[in-house]
């Protein structure tokens, strides 16, 4: 899965601290997410989403594996 979560901090002048901060996570778990190398709960997608007031599906690219 995607994320469009680096880009939107990053217009919105928002530090990896503060966003981890207002999400109750660690600096660690935003920079993860930007690198695609963690996927968030449920309820830590819903809370991004809260967060830039936005639905999950503008932050979050699910792409389906072809078989």
């Amino acid at each position: 899965m995607k994320n469009r979560l680096e880009q939107l901090r990053k217009e919105r002048g928002i530090r990896q601290e503060e966003l981890a901060s207002a999400l109750e996570v660690s600096r660690q778990t935003i920079g993860s997410l930007e690198k695609g190398r963690y996927n968030p709960s449920i309820v830590l997608a819903f809370k991004i989403a809260r967060y830039f007031q936005m639905s999950i599906e503008d932050i979050f690219i699910y792409e389906e594996e072809l078989k």
